[in-house]
C-alpha cells in the first residue's frame, strides 16, 4: 500500500554521495607543492596519456597496428628508423612522437584529426616536458614483481605500517588526518563491514563502556570469529562468481546451485587461505585424492549463463560458455579485461589473441555441451557433476559399490563353476533347441495396418498404434513398412526399461538411397527428444550410415553409446539387433549385424543414473522423434523386444541362421569351440539355477544402487577429460572459424608457465598462486581494501591494465600483497590490519579543507563514507525488527517481490510463489537470484545482476530508491516490528521510545532537536489514523508477519510510520 504524504518528512535525509574523478593521489599532491613542479613521472603522468591517446593504432594489437609503429614497448618508443627517431631523450626537437603531437599541419599531427580521441594541449606539453627530463621508461606498474615495500618511519599515533604509507603522503597534499571516530560510529561502522549487520544496542554498550586495553581489538577479532562474516564475505564473491539460481537467456529455468554459495561461506568463515580458495575453484577436481568440497569449488568455473533454447548451435554456445570462464578468471584473479583480445590483439594491454585462446584451452577440456537439457525433456543438472550425498548417503553409496563389485565377482565364480553342470546338460538336453526365445515381450510382423494399428503376435492388447499413417509396401522380403522421416509407430503399454534392465531390440530395416541419408537418422527409440537436448531413454540411430546405440540420462557426461565401424549398406535389407546386459557400461552394449556381432567404438561410458523418468514415460517408437530426423526413405519389418539380453546363438537365429539349431543338435564332442561358447552362454542365462540366481542377485544391488543413487541432487562442477580438447585462435572470435592451433599457455608478457607444472587448470592455479605471479595478491587485497573502504587503492578492480587508474599509494599496495602472500594468504588478517589501524578508525567528517584539496578522499585523510550495499540494507531493516532468521545456508528463499514480473518479463516463466514464514525473513544473501528478474528492490539499490563477473558494484541515486524504502512490503513489514518493540521495550515517556528507536535503528543517539522532529511525526500520525479505521487495517496488514493486536491499532501504525522514518535517515542508510 501507499504510505500517506505525512509520512514523508523534513526529518527523512537521503544523502547522494559525489566521486569526483581523479587519477591518482599522487597528483593531489603534486598539485599541492608551492614551487617548481614535480619531475615528470613516465608511468602516472606519460603512460596513461600514450595508453589512451595511441596504443589503438600504435600499441599491442598487430592486426591493427598502424605503420609498423609500437609506442607499448620500450624499443618501439625509442626506435630509430630511416634516420627518424620516435623519442630522443632530452632533445623534443629531435622526438618525432613531440614533432606530430604538436604539429598543426592536419596532415601530420597525431592522432589525426578524425581519431576520436585528441590531446589537449596540456597533455602535449606535459609530453614535451617527459622528453625535454630525459624520457625516463618504466613498465607498467601492474606486471612488475611485487616491490619488498618498507614501511616510513613511525610517528606518533602511528598504529599500523598501513598508516605510516597514508600519513607520509598527507603533508604534500597539505592534508592532516582526521581523529578517531567516536565508540558509537566505530563499532557501527565495522560490525557493518565485517557481518554485513549493524551492531545490536547492547553489543554497542558494551563497547562505549569497555575501558580496558584491546577493547576494539576484541570486538574486530569477534566479528571476525562470528557465521555472519562469512556471509559479509560471501556477499561479494557471487558477484564476482556470477551467481545466480537460474540458467539465464530466455528461458531463465531454475537451477539449484546453493551448495557453492553455501561452500563459499564455509570457506571464508574457516578462514581458507586464500590461494587456496582460488585453486579449489579454479583446479579442485584436480588435486591429489580430492574431497567433495574441492570438486564442489570448481563449480565457480560453471555459474555462467547456459541456454536450452531449441534450435541454437551447439558449438556456438559452447564456445561462449568456455569464453565467459576466461573473461572471469581474467577479471577476478588476474584485474585483466582479457576479453578484449577475443577477436584480436588486445589495443591497450600486452595480451595477444594467441594468449587468449592458450588460456581458453584450459577451460574447455570438459565434457559438457553447448545446449543444456530443456525443462520439458529433462529437469537436469548440466552436466559434468557432483553428486551433492549426504554423508549417510556416501556411506551407503560406497557399501553397495562395493557390494556390486563382490556380486560381479560371485557371478563370474558361479559361470566358472557351471562348467561341469554344462557338460550334464548338453546330455541331457532336449533334440530339438526351443520353438521361441525366452523373454520375447512384443513382436510386431510390420505387414499390415488394421485400423490404424499393427499387430503385437505376443500380446494382441498392446498392438503398436501409426502415426501420420506410414505404409505398407511390397518388398522381396514381403509386405514391409516404409517410413518418411515425420511418420511412423508408438508402441504403448510396452515394459518401461530401467538401466539396471538387460534388454534386445531386433528388427529388419532396409536404409534409404545415399542421396537421402542424412548425418543423423533416428530409426527406434523410448524417449522425448534427442538426447543432446537433454532427453533421457535408449536409442537406435543410424549417424553417417554406422549403427548408434546408447542409453541416456544426460547427453553428454551421464550416457552411454556405443557406434558400429562398419557402414550399413544403403538400400539393402539387413537384420539388426541390439543387446544391453543392464550394467550400465558401454561394454555391456553391443550391436550385430545379420546375426554377428560388429566392432564398436565407444562413444560414451559414464551413464550413472536412471534412464527412465519415474512418471511420464514416452512410449517406444519407430520411425520419427519431436525436432529431429527420422528415418526417411527407411523400409523396417519383424520388430522384436525381449526382456534379456539375448545369446549370440539367439541373436543369429533372428537374422535367419540357422546355428543355433545347429549347435542344439550336434553331439557334445563334435561341438566347435564357437559352439560350445555359444551353448554354454545359453545355458548360464537360462538354464543354470545357481548362474540364474547370481545374476539375479546381482541385479538387485544394482537396482538399490540405482533408486539411491538417481534422486540425490548435484551440482555443476569441471572434470578434466583424459585427453585436450584441440584448441585454435578463433577467427575474429566467430566459433566456427577455427585458426591456428593452440596449446594451454599463460600470456607471455606475464611470468612463464612453471616448467614442471601440468599443462591443465591446476597448473593455470599454480603459476597464478606462485610468488612471481604479481597480479593474484595485489587484486585481492585491492579487493580487500575496497571492500572496507569503498573504493580500492585502485579504483578499477576489474583493469590493473593501461587504462585502469593507477594506485593512489602504490608502496602499501606492495606492502599489502607481499604481507597477505608471507603470511599464507591469510584474509581475516589482512582484514584485521586494516581494520585496525588508525586510517581506517578516522572519523569520515570531512573540513571544508579535506573536500576542497581532496573530495573523493583518495588520500585518505578521513575515514570511509558510503551507502549501505542492497543487501545490507534490507538485512538491518529485519535485524532492527526482530524479524531477522539467522540460519545459514539451504536453498534460496523467495522473499516479498511485486507480483507479475516473472510472467511478464520472461518466456513461459513460472509464477513467483512466495515463500512463507522464515523464507521472508532470511539474510538477503539467501534470496533466489533469477537472472532475467534479479530481486527488484536489491536491483534498484545496485545490486549486481550475475549476468557477467562483477567486482565493483555501480553507485547511484535515484528517487526510487526513497520510494522503494517507503512502499515496499518488506521494508514496511520491518518498520511495524521496529515500532512494535519501540512500543514495548523503549520505556513508559514518549521520548523515551523515541529515543530507543532512534539508537536501535541507526546507532547513535537522537539530538534534542531531532527528537522534537519525531515527536511531531507521531503526534500528526496517530491523528491521521486515528480518523482513518481503514487506513489503519490496511497499514497494519502489510505483510505476512502479525504484530501484537493486543496494542492498540493506532498506536501500532503511527509507531510504524516512526519506524519508516528513522529507516530512511541518512544515518541508517549510510556506513559512516
Amino acid at each position: 500500500m501507499s504510505v500517506s504524504p505525512q509520512s514523508i518528512f523534513s526529518a527523512v535525509r537521503l544523502a547522494c554521495l559525489l566521486a569526483w574523478a581523479c587519477p591518482t593521489f599522487a597528483h593531489i599532491a603534486g598539485a599541492a607543492e608551492a614551487g617548481s613542479p614535480a619531475p615528470v613521472n613516465f608511468r602516472q603522468d606519460i603512460l596513461p596519456i600514450l595508453s589512451d591517446a595511441c596504443y589503438h593504432c600504435h600499441g599491442p594489437d598487430e592486426s591493427g597496428r598502424k605503420a609498423k609503429l609500437r609506442l607499448d614497448t620500450k624499443a618501439g618508443l625509442f626506435r630509430t628508423q630511416e634516420s627518424v627517431t620516435v623519442v630522443t631523450p632530452g632533445d623534443p626537437t629531435e622526438s618525432e612522437l613531440v614533432i606530430r603531437t604538436s604539429s598543426a599541419d592536419d596532415e601530420e599531427v597525431m592522432p589525426p584529426r578524425t581519431a576520436g580521441r585528441q590531446l589537449k594541449p596540456t597533455e602535449i606539453a606535459l609530453l614535451r616536458r617527459w622528453v625535454a627530463e630525459g624520457a625516463s621508461w618504466s613498465a607498467h606498474w601492474a606486471f612488475d614483481p611485487i616491490a619488498a615495500a618498507t614501511p616510513p618511519q613511525k610517528s606518533p599515533n602511528i598504529i599500523s605500517p598501513i598508516d605510516t604509507f597514508v600519513r607520509a603522503q598527507l603533508p604534500a597534499a597539505q592534508l592532516t588526518s582526521a581523529p578517531e571516530a567516536d565508540r558509537a560510529q566505530l563499532i557501527r561502522r565495522v560490525t557493518l563491514d565485517l557481518t554485513g549487520l549493524p551492531p545490536t544496542p547492547a553489543e554497542t554498550d558494551a563497547f562505549v563502556a569497555d575501558s580496558q586495553p584491546g577493547a576494539y581489538e576484541r570486538v574486530v577479532d569477534r566479528l571476525l570469529a562470528s557465521p555472519r562474516y562469512g556471509e559479509r564475505m560471501a556477499s561479494d564473491w557471487l558477484d564476482i562468481a556470477r551467481y545466480a539460481d537460474t540458467h539465464g537467456y530466455q528461458m531463465d529455468r531454475t537451477r539449484a546451485m546453493w551448495a557453492y554459495r553455501d561452500w563459499v561461506i564455509k570457506s571464508f568463515n574457516q578462514n581458507l587461505p586464500f590461494d587456496q580458495f582460488a585453486t579449489w575453484q579454479l583446479a579442485g577436481d584436480l588435486l591429489p585424492n580430492a574431497t567433495q568440497d574441492q570438486h564442489l569449488a570448481t563449480a565457480f568455473n560453471r555459474l555462467h549463463n547456459q541456454n536450452e533454447e531449441g534450435g541454437i548451435v551447439e558449438e556456438e554456445y559452447r564456445v561462449a560458455y568456455v569464453a565467459d570462464r576466461v573473461a572471469t578468471f581474467g577479471t577476478a584473479f588476474l584485474g585483466l579485461t582479457l576479453d578484449c583480445a577475443r577477436c584480436h590483439d588486445h589495443k591497450f594491454d600486452p595480451i595477444t589473441q594467441r594468449d587468449y585462446y592458450s588460456l581458453f584451452a584450459f577451460f574447455q577440456n570438459i565434457d559438457e555441451s553447448g545446449q543444456i537439457s530443456f525443462k520439458g525433456f529433462a529437469d537436469t543438472m548440466p552436466l559434468p557433476s557432483l553428486l551433492l550425498t549426504t554423508d549417510e548417503q556416501f556411506r551407503q553409496l560406497e557399501v553397495l559399490r562395493k557390494k556390486t563389485a563382490e556380486a560381479e565377482v560371485a557371478l563370474a565364480k558361479t559361470h566358472r563353476g557351471a562348467q561341469r553342470a554344462f557338460r550334464r546338460w548338453l546330455t541331457e538336453k532336449l533334440p530339438t533347441a526351443p520353438a521361441q526365445l525366452a523373454g520375447l515381450i512384443a513382436a510386431y510382423p510390420l505387414t499390415a495396418l488394421t485400423d490404424g494399428h499393427v499387430a503385437n503376435t505376443v500380446d494382441p492388447t498392446k498392438p503398436g498404434k501409426l502415426f501420420e499413417m506410414p505404409k505398407i509396401i511390397p518388398s522381396p522380403r514381403g509386405p514391409v513398412l516404409e517410413l518418411d522421416g515425420e511418420n511412423g509407430l508408438i508402441f504403448p503399454g510396452l515394459v518401461t526399461f530401467k538401466r539396471t534392465d538387460a534388454f534386445t531390440l531386433s528388427f529388419w530395416l532396409q536404409p534409404p538411397p545415399a542421396s537421402v541419408t542424412t548425418d543423423r537418422m533416428v530409426v527406434l527409440h523410448h524417449s522425448k527428444a534427442p538426447a543432446d537436448a537433454g532427453s533421457r531413454g535408449y536409442e537406435i540411430l543410424l549417424e553417417n550410415g554406422r549403427v548408434a546405440f546408447g542409453l541416456h540420462y544426460l547427453w553428454p557426461g551421464a550416457s552411454l553409446k556405443i557406434i558400429s565401424k562398419a557402414v550399413l549398406p544403403a538400400e539393402a535389407w539387413t537384420q539388426l539387433t541390439v543387446t544391453y546386459d543392464g550394467s550400465s557400461r558401454a561394454a555391456g552394449a553391443k550391436i550385430w549385424l545379420n546375426g554377428t556381432l560388429v566392432p564398436s567404438e565407444i562413444i560414451r561410458d559414464g551413464l550413472f543414473k536412471d534412464i527412465t523418468y519415474g512418471t511420464s514415460e514416452p512410449d517406444l517408437t519407430l520411425g520419427y522423434r519431436f525436432r529431429d530426423a527420422g528415418f526417411k526413405g527407411g523400409k523396417v519389418s519383424d520388430l522384436a523386444v525381449f526382456a534379456r539380453a539375448l545369446t549370440a546363438l539367439e541373436v543369429a537365429q533372428l537374422a535367419g541362421r540357422s546355428d543355433f539349431d545347429q549347435a542344439w543338435t550336434q553331439s557334445a564332442k563334435k561341438l566347435t569351440v564357437a559352439q560350445r561358447a555359444g551353448l554354454f552362454d545359453y545355458f548360464i542365462a537360462l538354464i543354470d539355477a545357481p548362474s540364474r540366481a547370481a545374476s539375479q542377485a546381482l541385479q538387485a544391488v544394482r537396482e538399490e544402487q540405482n533408486a539411491l543413487i538417481t534422486p540425490v541432487p548435484e551440482a555443476m562442477v569441471m572434470h578434466e577429460l583424459p585427453q585436450p580438447k584441440p584448441a585454435h585462435i578463433l577467427i575474429r572470435g566467430a566459433y566456427d572459424s577455427p585458426g591456428d592451433a593452440v596449446t594451454a599457455d599463460t600470456p607471455r608478457s606475464l611470468p612463464p608457465f612453471p616448467a614442471q607444472a601440468p599443462r591443465n587448470r591446476l597448473g593455470l592455479a599454480d603459476w597464478l598462486t606462485a610468488p612471481a605471479n604479481p597480479l593474484l595478491a595485489r587484486v585481492t587485497v585491492n579487493r580487500i581494501w575496497q571492500m572496507m573502504f569503498g573504493t580500492g587503492i585502485v579504483g578499477t578492480p576489474d583493469n590493473f591494465g593501461l587504462q585502469g587508474t593507477p594506485p593512489t599509494h602504490p608502496e602499501l599496495l606492495d606492502w599489502l600483497a607481499q604481507d597477505f602472500v608471507q603470511h599464507r594468504w591469510d584474509v581475516k588478517r589482512t582484514l584485521r590490519q586494516i581494520a585496525l589501524s588508525a586510517t581506517y578508525r578516522q572519523s569520515s567528517q570531512s573540513t571544508p579543507a579535506q573536500r576542497a584539496l581532496d573530495p573523493a578522499n583518495l588520500a585518505l585523510a578521513r575515514g570511509p563514507a558510503r551507502r549501505l550495499t542492497a543487501e545490507m540494507m534490507r538485512d538491518q531493516a529485519l535485524a532492527a525488527s526482530g524479524l531477522l532468521v539467522e540460519k545459514i545456508g539451504g536453498p534460496s528463499v523467495l522473499p516479498y517481490q511485486p507480483p507479475g514480473l516473472w510472467e511478464e518479463l520472461g518466456m513461459g516463466q513460472p509464477k513467483y510463489e512466495q515463500g512463507t514464514q522464515d523464507d521472508l525473513h532470511r539474510r538477503s544473501l539467501y534470496t533466489f537470484w533469477k537472472r532475467t528478474v534479479p530481486p527488484p528492490t536489491m536491483l534498484m539499490f545496485d545490486a549486481a545482476e550475475r549476468n557477467t563477473c562483477t567486482v565493483l558494484r555501480q553507485n547511484t541515486s535515484t528517487p526510487l530508491q526513497a520510494l522503494a524504502l517507503l512502499n515496499d512490503v518488506q521494508f514496511i513489514e520491518a518498520a511495524r516490528f521496529i515500532g512494535q518493540r519501540m512500543l514495548r521495550e523503549g520505556g513508559a515517556s514518549l521520548n523515551d521510545r523515541l529515543a530507543w528507536g532512534f539508537r536501535l535503528v541507526t546507532g547513535r543517539t537522537a539530538a534534542k532537536e531531532e527528537l522534537t522532529i519525531l515527536h511531531e511525526l507521531y503526534e500528526s500520525q496517530r491523528a491521521f489514523f486515528q480518523a482513518d479505521e481503514k487506513a489503519t487495517t490496511e497499514f497494519n496488514q502489510s505483510g505476512e508477519a502479525i504484530t501484537d493486536v493486543a496494542l492498540p491499532a493506532v498506536d501500532r501504525a503511527a509507531w510504524a510510520i516512526v519506524a519508516q522514518a528513522l529507516l530512511n535517515f541518512d544515518e541508517t542508510l549510510m556506513r559512516r
